[in-house]
């Protein structure tokens, strides 16, 4: 009657409005998103999408569809999953997801290669976006997230804390001075969070202690963050590992008491039993004071 994959596409086009968004997050052409829908409807006999000005949105049937392919996609994960489990040598590729600047401290410490050594059979591919992968649909095998999850479909630990601080540059320092006092960050320019970061527990304790703040700039990423601080542009909440390894920045404020980032590695109840997967978490718990130091100070 159909394929998963025509199923697979029309809920890509329904999420995101349009085919060409679909065709990126399945990482695939445009053009093959449309085939895939018209097959779809050509299969079962009525049209599930309507073209508009902006984009598409679903006809009434696909509404109706929609949640009942959504099970199947589900179903088709799950099954996925109890595949990959079933495998019982620890070999492969394991996609770890985490923001960059986790990513960057990673890279640089000796950590991905003492695994590799310990787990010859085994690849650690770093899949770093701050924006984050769904771990049920297969986007990546485990995370690393900074700040309080609420994925409660995720099982893991908390591996460390993170401590955040106020950063400036020198040169914006030379031209506004130092600050003493968290009220003085109010008369200052500020970069504030955006898009999947913007509610942020950094970005919340600065816009409750300067809510009427000048905004000059706005990033949806950690490293766009440090960027624009260095650029002389204005201030902003920084995790210190980071910003710590930048010789243009000052602190301004900190470590700002109860102000953190706990980072927690999960992964998917599934998955946490494969062999791959338990001797990721068995090497993380194993090695946990390097990971630590590695995360809080960079080494």
């Amino acid at each position: 009657m159909f394929d998963w994959n025509d199923l697979r596409h029309f809920l890509a086009v329904a999420r995101h409005g349009s085919t060409l968004a679909a065709a990126k997050s399945l990482h695939v052409s445009q053009s093959t998103v449309h085939r895939r829908l018209v097959e779809l409807e050509r299969r079962i006999g009525r049209p599930v999408m309507i073209r508009h000005a902006t984009g598409y949105r679903l006809t009434e049937f696909g509404v109706e569809l929609r949640p009942l392919a959504e099970q199947v996609e589900q179903a088709v994960a799950s099954f996925e999953r109890h595949l990959i489990a079933a495998n019982d040598t620890p070999a492969g590729s394991i996609r770890v997801t985490c923001p960059e600047s986790i990513g960057y401290r990673l890279i640089r410490s000796t950590l991905i290669e003492q695994f590799h050594s310990r787990y010859p059979g085994l690849r650690v591919e770093l899949v770093m976006s701050d924006h984050f992968l769904d771990l049920a649909k297969g986007e990546a095998d485990i995370a690393i997230r900074a700040g309080v999850t609420n994925e409660v479909a995720l099982v893991g630990r908390k591996i460390a804390d993170v401590p955040w601080a106020l950063y400036g540059s020198r040169a914006y320092l030379e031209r506004h001075g130092r600050i003493e006092r968290v009220e003085d960050v109010a008369h200052h320019a500020l970069i504030e969070f955006d898009g999947d970061i913007k509610d942020h527990h950094a970005a919340k304790w600065l816009r409750s202690i300067a809510p009427s703040a000048r905004v000059v700039a706005r990033s949806n990423t950690v490293p766009g963050l440090l960027m624009s601080v260095k650029s002389g542009a204005g201030l902003a909440p920084l995790p210190m590992p980071l910003a710590a390894k930048e010789e243009d920045l000052e602190c301004m404020l900190g470590p700002l008491p109860g102000l953190y980032s706990p980072i927690y590695l999960l992964t998917h109840p599934e998955l946490r039993q494969m062999p791959r997967i338990r001797s990721f978490f068995d090497f993380i718990g194993a090695e946990i004071d390097q990971v630590r130091a590695v995360l809080i100070n960079g080494k």
